[in-house]
């Protein structure tokens, strides 16, 4: 499948990988909108946001990559978009 389809599928909360990455047992999803009150939001990200406001999180795209590594905000590539070789794992 196409990228487009795939994401449609990651939106819905499913875990989408290409069949012809070298890293093998890696995937994405999409980790969706997060609103969160300053009074629960902890010191690591308070830190950055400054204290007392609150996290308003955008969707982003999560790679879990063959490393066992969690990545958040991975980004395709120009081949990613391109492919046909997406699948649904989950």
């Amino acid at each position: 499948m196409r990228f487009g389809e795939a994401q449609l599928q990651a939106e819905e909360g499913k875990k989408i990988a290409r069949s012809g990455w070298n890293g093998k047992n890696q995937w994405v999803v999409v980790m969706p909108a997060l609103y969160l009150d300053a009074g629960v939001i902890n010191g690591r990200t308070s830190k950055h946001l400054g204290e007392g406001v609150d996290l308003d999180s955008q969707p982003y795209f999560a790679l879990y990559n063959a490393a066992g590594q969690w990545q958040p905000g991975w980004v395709p590539s120009t081949g990613d978009l391109f492919a046909t070789d997406w699948e649904v794992l989950s």
